[in-house]
Parts: C-alpha cells; sequence; structure tokens
C-alpha cells in the first residue's frame, strides 16, 4: 500500500522474448533431387519469382533442380512430420580466386519456403545454418541478389548485418563471415547429427503410421467380409 492506504498495483512485467525451439537442418544429397522438385514445383507462382527473381515455368524449375552440384555446392532442407520438404536452402560457392587474387571467397544463398510453413523463422535459420557451413568451408562472404519487393529475405540478411545495396528493382545483400572456429566446426558437427537423428525419428513413425493403416484397412475389410458372410 502507498500513503493514503491504497494497495499498490504490481509493477509490469517486462515482454519476454518467444523462445526459439531447434529446427533440424539436415544437408540434402542426390537421393533428394526428386524432393526438391516437387518442394519447389509447389511453390505458389509469387513464391517461384521471389526465389528466382523472375516466374519461372515448371520446365525452368527443372532445369535448375537438375542443374544442382551436391559435390560442389551445399543444399539444406527442413522436413516437417510426415518427411515433406518444407525449406530448403542452396548455398551456391563461388568458383575459387585465383592464388594471387585479392577478391574474397565468396558464397550465393537462396531459400524458398511452402506458404503453410511461413512464420516460424525457417529462412532466417537457414540462413544461420549456411553461414556457419560456409564459414567453416573458408568463405569470406555471403552473397544475396534478390528482388527488392523480397522484403522477408533482405530483412534476414540485414539482422545478421549484412550490407544491402538497392539498385532499382533489384538487390545485392554481402553479408562479412568471421573465420571458423573450434566452436563453429564443433557446431555444424552436433547440429549434423541431431538433424540426421530426427528425420531417422520421423521415418519411423511414419512407418509406424502407415502399418497402423494398413491394420486398420484389413480390420474393416474383414469386418465387411463378415457381415456379408452372415447375410
Amino acid at each position: 500500500m502507498d500513503s493514503t492506504g491504497t494497495p499498490l498495483s504490481p509493477p509490469p512485467v517486462p515482454p519476454t522474448p518467444a523462445r526459439l525451439s531447434w529446427v533440424p537442418i539436415r544437408s540434402l544429397a542426390e537421393r533428394h533431387r526428386e524432393r526438391i522438385l516437387s518442394h519447389l514445383l509447389s511453390l505458389e507462382d509469387s513464391d517461384r519469382y521471389l526465389r528466382f527473381g523472375f516466374p519461372a515455368t515448371d520446365e525452368q524449375v527443372e532445369r535448375y533442380v537438375a542443374s544442382l552440384n551436391f559435390e560442389r555446392d551445399e543444399v539444406f532442407g527442413i522436413f516437417n512430420r510426415r518427411l515433406d520438404l518444407i525449406a530448403m536452402a542452396h548455398l551456391a560457392y563461388m568458383p575459387a580466386p585465383a592464388p594471387e587474387s585479392t577478391v574474397p571467397a565468396t558464397a550465393e544463398f537462396g531459400v524458398s519456403v511452402v506458404k503453410r510453413a511461413r512464420g516460424r523463422g525457417y529462412g532466417a535459420r537457414l540462413f544461420e545454418h549456411a553461414v556457419l557451413h560456409a564459414r567453416n568451408r573458408g568463405c569470406e562472404r555471403m552473397f544475396i541478389h534478390a528482388l527488392s519487393e523480397n522484403t522477408a529475405m533482405l530483412k534476414i540478411a540485414r539482422n545478421a548485418g549484412a550490407t544491402v545495396e538497392r539498385d532499382g528493382p533489384e538487390s545485392e545483400a554481402w553479408l562479412k563471415l568471421p573465420p571458423d572456429s573450434i566452436t563453429s566446426q564443433v557446431g555444424e558437427l552436433v547440429g549434423n547429427q541431431f538433424a540426421e537423428f530426427d528425420y531417422h525419428l520421423k521415418r519411423q513413425a511414419h512407418r509406424f503410421n502407415d502399418w497402423l493403416n494398413v491394420v486398420s484397412e484389413v480390420k474393416t475389410h474383414m469386418g465387411d467380409t463378415g457381415r456379408t458372410a452372415s447375410e
């Protein structure tokens, strides 16, 4: 109470920032090419436009997926419980500069997230994951080429400290990367292992659900057969 005997209101509680949960990000390989294609083809026209910088047709998307070089570049993905690829990123390493060149080693980043998985921070998580991988491989800069109207992507870059240069309808973002360290190397290793473990758990759960569905269908069929025989 105050000096007049009036009960004091409790002090306001400052808002607590939302705690970000860990997101398993898995490295994709040649065997995932069909899943990557399905993911990109499922994007709406507006999302394809933002991802590729032009209204890409199915044929152009197919050519892009066919051109992916998993030995040179890195592709990452986020899977949901049904093992659908709901978000993916492509980290393309630029050709190595000549020994006498002063041009820093650079990697280009591109990302896509299906509409139903938006608002969960997957784009930012994939960007952070790509930064970790790039710096561990000696890259000094991350590069993003995006349409100026792709505000979500440019916001991710700015929040990471990138310098964004706008040239009319297009923008370029450049992020200087710190050198790798023991922490970054261990972080990548641990993240990859946990992502693989998470994926295998989801695959086992998916197989178990399929088995339950088969059992349910068999029971239903046997019940229908029994009722038919008794009639």
